[in-house]
């Protein structure tokens, strides 16, 4: 992966290019983290870090035009020594004629946004790094249950994708089926959303591809989720071994990210929706600071020492 296309950061934000000699397609970002053009203007460059996006505001833009005009060109050319990736001017500021020229000379694009530079700044550090983030693609299904985001995953045929549509029917919303993709926003945070190619598609077996969003209208589906909850399918087998009071939290990791597991097993009767709905619950109300199987825990402790005392007195 090359990185993000400018293009793409223009076409988000609705900005303009004044570089209109260089096709934004052909350049691409791998920073996502923004630079304010400022000490650098006054030729210090110590700590610079060039491969960011360089932002220019209000403060920036008097600056520059409060000196001469050899002065500008001056600090123009001493900053062009430097390969940088996208100029960006926000409050609809335009770049002088000549700053055109030069960064077109140094493939340099110089796009303008009318935002103001502090939101602008904001969004934009949020959307590049999400668009940057590392990405892995899993099978599975991600459906948004009451807020929590489960994945559903198991061997191919287990039932996912037929709990994710007793999920949709439900209330709940489809994010992604078979294939899901999953970034790591930051150590906390994995966001999981559907390939564009399978976007709000669902596969069952005997009838084939269903469009859920056609099917159950635009609020059975998500474009993207926090990955909060996993939930493995395996067939059940007589004798083994499953936790049965959830004392032990279990976990997956994705990206070096890790997050709450449960195995489910599989029988004919058990109808997985539902406990997926009460996995998600559940999983909220551990958030919340409270955990059913820790208050059976408490309970019987409390039982026990009762006995004791009974027994002793």
């Amino acid at each position: 992966m090359e990185g993000l296309q400018v293009s793409k950061v223009e076409k988000h934000f609705h900005m303009r290019n004044f570089t209109t000699g260089l096709n934004t397609g052909e350049f691409f970002l791998t920073d996502p983290d923004i630079n304010r053009l400022a000490l650098p203007l006054t030729g210090y460059f110590q700590y610079f870090r060039e491969e960011r996006i360089q932002l220019i505001g209000r403060v920036e833009y008097s600056y520059l035009m409060n000196q001469p005009k050899e002065k500008r060109i001056e600090i123009y050319r001493q900053l062009f020594h430097y390969k940088m990736p996208l100029i960006i001017f926000s409050r609809l500021l335009e770049p002088e004629q000549a700053l055109i020229e030069i960064a077109t000379e140094h493939n340099t694009p110089i796009l303008g946004t009318d935002q103001p530079t502090g939101s602008f700044m904001a969004e934009m550090i949020y959307y590049t790094n999400r668009a940057l983030a590392p990405c892995i693609g899993i099978h599975g299904v991600l459906v948004d249950v009451y807020g929590v985001g489960v994945l559903i995953m198991g061997e191919s045929g287990i039932g996912k994708s037929e709990a994710a549509l007793e999920l949709v029917r439900r209330g709940h919303r489809l994010v992604a089926d078979d294939a899901v993709e999953i970034r790591r926003i930051n150590e906390r945070t994995l966001k999981g959303s559907a390939p564009d190619i399978t976007k709000h598609l669902l596969e069952l077996r005997g009838i084939g591809i269903i469009n859920v969003r056609m099917l159950f209208g635009a609020e059975s589906i998500k474009e993207e989720q926090n990955i909060d909850l996993v939930i493995k399918l395996s067939e059940w087998k007589k004798g083994a071994d499953f936790d049965r009071l959830g004392l032990e939290e279990e976990y997956v990791e994705f990206l070096g990210n890790r997050v709450v597991c449960q195995s489910l097993p599989i029988r004919p009767g058990r109808n997985v929706a539902v406990i997926a709905e009460v996995a998600a619950v559940n999983y909220r109300q551990k958030q919340m600071g409270y955990n059913a199987a820790e208050e059976l825990q408490r309970r019987m402790q409390e039982q026990i020492e009762q006995k004791l005392k009974g027994e002793e007195s």
